[in-house]
């Protein structure tokens, strides 16, 4: 872990010179190396393919076959009594509809955190001072924070004067935390207590730091967060944990 570490040793793990920098060529293998940095996209799929991807459940399944033979057996007997199916069948077009709500919302999770990332990053390269995407930054990259700036990807700070950074994003916390790039942290410490430490599509809200970038995209605290969200089953509707229950 990045805060057990002194400065000088991640600077030695990244290959990084503290004073100039990477070079551009070392950049340009290390883009290879790493991709941009940058969260992955959910692939999006139409609202009707995610409406009919809710009824493939088995149990949702077994529930339209009785709703069917119920209809059936109300025909052939001339009763004209559909009301135990058109109950079955609304609270499955309802439970339809509730799984495709949880699945935008899941989109929107997303899309909120590639909101948050910032578009432009300040960087020391070969010995210069420059402003790029922050797509393009790798780790190893020397990055300078101000006041008002998102962090463009996960760092070990290297400096700061009188750094505070707005944590909400990642651990709730809406008070602003003070970094302190000399502190060692304990391996197991919570993400709040990382006190050398800056993260990704965090906010510093006071005075401003240097850092070295050691984990970019995906691989960021917010990416592992964004990673869940696209991997992870849309979450079940109460209608299907009742029938979970009930087998």
């Amino acid at each position: 872990m990045w805060c057990t570490l002194e400065v000088q040793d991640v600077a030695r793990k990244l290959k990084t010179n503290m004073q100039f920098g990477l070079s551009e060529d070392e950049v340009k293998k290390r883009q290879l190396q790493y991709g941009k940095n940058k969260l992955n996209e959910k692939r999006k799929t139409s609202l009707v393919v995610r409406f009919l991807k809710q009824f493939s459940d088995f149990m949702i399944i077994i529930l339209l076959i009785s709703a069917g033979i119920s209809a059936g057996i109300s025909y052939f007997e001339h009763s004209n009594d559909y009301i135990d199916s058109i109950i079955i069948v609304g609270i499955v077009i309802l439970n339809a509809i509730m799984g495709v709500i949880q699945e935008s919302k899941a989109e929107k999770s997303i899309e909120a955190l590639q909101k948050l990332s910032s578009p432009q990053a300040k960087v020391k390269r070969g010995g210069e001072i420059k402003v790029i995407p922050s797509e393009e930054l790798v780790p190893g990259d020397l990055v300078i924070i101000e006041a008002g700036n998102y962090v463009p990807a996960d760092l070990r700070l290297i400096n700061t004067y009188n750094f505070k950074v707005e944590e909400s994003a990642l651990t709730g916390e809406t008070i602003p935390v003070e970094k302190n790039a000399t502190r060692i942290i304990k391996e197991n410490a919570s993400l709040g207590d990382m006190e050398n430490l800056s993260f990704s599509t965090t906010i510093a809200v006071s005075g401003h730091a240097e850092g070295i970038v050691t984990e970019t995209g995906m691989n960021t605290k917010v990416g592992k967060i964004a990673q869940m969200i696209i991997t992870d089953e849309a979450p079940e509707t109460p209608l299907q944990k009742r029938l979970r229950r009930s087998r």
